[in-house]
Formats: C-alpha cells, sequence, structure tokens
C-alpha cells in the first residue's frame, strides 16, 4: 500500500463547483481507495492504494470526467514524493517571510515550459524554487506583493489555470496527513 494526496484544483471556491467532502471520501473508497480522508474543504485528499500509479491516474481522470466534469486539473503525490521534496527545500522555505506558496504542478502539464515561462520573470522581492512537485515561491515583504512577478503576471500566463496551489501551512499539513494513516 502507498499513502498518496490527490490536491484538486479550484473546488468549494467562492460558491462554485461545490463538492461535498463526506460524499466525495465514500465515492473514492468505492473505487478502491482505502483510509480515504479529507483535509479542509478545498481539495486536499489522502488514501492508501497498492494500485500502480499510471492506473490510479486514469482512474481518477475518469471517475471525474464522470460525476465530477469540472474538476479537470489535480496533483498526484505519494508520501516518498513528499519526503523527497522535502529533503531538496532551499534554506528559505524554513525562514518566516509574508507569503510561501507551492504552486503544485498537475497530471498531464508541460513541467518544462512552465519553468521556461516562470524562469523569463524578473522577481521582485521574492525568491523561488523549482522543485520535483511544483514551484516554490516565497514573497519576502507583504507591502511589495502588488509589485511581484507572482501577483503582477503569474495570474496571467495561460498555465496558471492548470495548477493546483497551496500555502506553506497546507503543504506541512500535506506531510502529516500522508505520514499518519487514518485510525479506524
Amino acid at each position: 500500500m502507498i499513502r498518496f494526496a490527490l490536491l484538486v484544483r479550484g473546488i468549494n471556491v467562492g460558491g462554485k463547483n461545490k463538492v461535498v467532502m463526506a460524499q466525495l471520501r465514500q465515492e473514492l473508497t468505492g473505487l478502491g481507495l482505502e483510509n480515504v480522508e479529507t483535509y479542509i474543504n478545498s481539495g486536499n485528499i489522502f488514501f492508501d492504494t497498492s494500485m500502480p500509479r499510471t492506473q490510479l491516474v486514469d482512474s481518477l481522470q475518469d471517475f471525474f470526467k464522470e460525476h465530477y466534469p469540472f474538476i479537470r486539473y489535480f496533483s498526484l503525490l505519494s508520501q516518498e514524493d513528499y519526503e523527497e521534496e522535502l529533503r531538496n527545500l532551499p534554506d528559505w522555505w524554513n525562514h518566516e517571510m509574508a507569503r510561501k506558496d507551492v504552486l503544485f504542478y498537475t497530471e498531464g502539464l508541460d513541467v518544462d515550459q512552465v519553468i521556461e515561462k516562470v524562469n523569463s520573470l524578473e522577481l521582485v522581492d521574492e525568491v523561488l524554487h523549482f522543485g520535483k512537485l511544483g514551484i516554490f515561491w516565497g514573497k519576502l515583504l507583504e507591502a511589495s506583493y502588488s509589485k511581484t512577478a507572482y501577483h503582477k503576471h503569474l495570474l496571467k500566463m495561460p498555465f496558471y489555470r492548470n495548477i493546483t496551489i497551496r500555502n506553506a501551512n497546507t503543504f506541512d499539513k500535506i506531510g502529516q496527513f500522508l505520514k499518519h494513516k487514518k485510525r479506524r
């Protein structure tokens, strides 16, 4: 059994794309996933499975297409993926900053193209790190946030609608949920 986090983009935001988490947990259990848990109401789902990753991705894509057609993008990461990412994070990620976010790559995303586009941005009071799972982005000062490349340019880039973003606190919670299996 492998423990996974499934991070879904754009649900239960501003009253749109409503998903009842209890129902989703039950439906995912019906796919053969075990110990299904959710964290907050914004698409952080955790489960165990012995299904091969490619089969799991295909099953999830088919499931969402049939039951939740507005869910088109998601990230899937294993506990091992998460722990490897933690070991490779830059030192700045562990320090206080105005804001820290992880822009998770989603299944099927052209990661090289995203990295190329983001590398072309001129950073203003911000730092970034290209990880295996996503882009780790730190904003140094709240007062200059509106001038950052993150705020001024990233939101307008075509790939922005195809990624899913979590703040540093949620990134930490993801790690906690991946390490601790639900007790029945």
